[in-house]
């Protein structure tokens, strides 16, 4: 047991680099999203070692545990950003939008992937990370379905790049469609990927919009409970011969519906949501690294155009889906 945490030292070690990174560019240019920028640097790190014999195997082992146990804490702790009456605040109309997004999302990325060929276990990557909040969505839902680490990094590549355009892209429409600060900002929360990618759409329309679409996409974010619980008691249901079921909802989602309900119920003080909001975004910041670091340059050529055409569509119908809470928001 000791020699098996020795061997994660280097590996963690390297992906704690990694993260301190991330979170520095953060610090200097705050609308840069740590996990973006660990995500890019673990992808460009990876890309560098190909020509060199690829990721030295003494740093796998730590790799490996910082995409999975060290992402796991980085979800958690996510629970504490969650303030339900200022999600409640909302709306019903907007909260079932929400919901909608997120389930219709799924349920159409899914849909989208029969014919196009996509592997069911990839598409489901795709449709939770696309639906509810990009990178983190893809890798809690690899804690329940025990995905590879490849698919797992690839589909966290193409939040960066799908996330990136729709970021860029929905500012542009909300001006095109007339819409209002306010009705701009909930399209881009109810649609772009990740938070962070949400926060730059927003401030791209102003300090209103911001606001509305960082709200929006909490909402987004809080779906991510009761999906991961829905998927673990599926798996639970689907016979694995020699391989032991999940629980029925795994420890790191109950102690975010924790971190939920303590922000909610109680006075955090500000100095233990600081703390706590550092090691979040430095726990995600190592584990995308890591992931970055696990996605080989061969394995990204193989993705060929039929998952390429479905992170593309899945996009589109989540932005489709997402409009109107442009329409509830006015």
């Amino acid at each position: 047991m000791l020699s098996r945490h020795v061997a994660a030292l280097p590996g963690l070690g390297l992906a704690a680099g990694g993260g301190a990174v991330a979170l520095a560019a953060h610090a200097a240019v705050p609308q840069l999203s740590p996990t973006l920028v660990a995500i890019v640097l673990g992808i460009g790190s990876s890309i560098v070692l190909a020509g060199r014999g690829g990721v030295a195997s003494t740093m796998r082992p730590g790799l490996r545990v910082a995409s999975r146990r060290v992402l796991r804490v980085g979800v958690a702790l996510l629970g504490l950003q969650l303030v339900l009456p200022e999600i409640l605040a909302l709306g019903w109309p907007m909260l079932v939008v929400i919901a909608g997004v997120v389930l219709l999302g799924i349920a159409g990325t899914l849909a989208l992937a029969r014919p196009l060929g996509v592997p069911p276990e990839r598409a489901l990557l795709v449709a939770c990370g696309f639906s509810i909040c990009g990178a983190a969505a893809v890798a809690a839902v690899e804690g329940v379905r025990r995905s590879r680490d490849e698919d797992v990094a690839t589909v966290v590549s193409l939040v960066v790049v799908f996330g990136s355009v729709a970021m860029l892209a929905l500012p542009l429409g909300a001006v095109a469609l007339g819409l209002s600060a306010t009705a701009a900002g909930a399209w881009a929360g109810a649609s772009v990927h990740e938070v962070g990618q949400v926060v730059v759409a927003g401030g791209l329309v102003g300090g209103v919009a911001l606001q509305v679409a960082v709200a929006v996409k909490l909402g987004r974010v809080l779906m991510l409970a009761p999906v991961l619980a829905a998927l673990s008691w599926r798996s639970r249901r689907t016979p694995h011969d020699g391989v032991r079921r999940p629980p029925l909802v795994p420890g790191f989602v109950l102690v975010f519906v924790a971190g939920a309900i303590l922000r909610t119920a109680a006075p955090v003080p500000a100095g233990v949501l600081d703390a706590a909001a550092l090691v979040q975004s430095g726990a995600l910041a190592a584990a995308m690294f890591a992931l970055g670091c696990a996605l080989e340059v061969a394995v990204l050529r193989r993705t060929g155009g039929r998952l390429l055409g479905l992170a593309a569509a899945a996009t589109g119908l989540v932005a489709l889906l997402g409009l109107p809470a442009a329409l509830v928001a006015g």
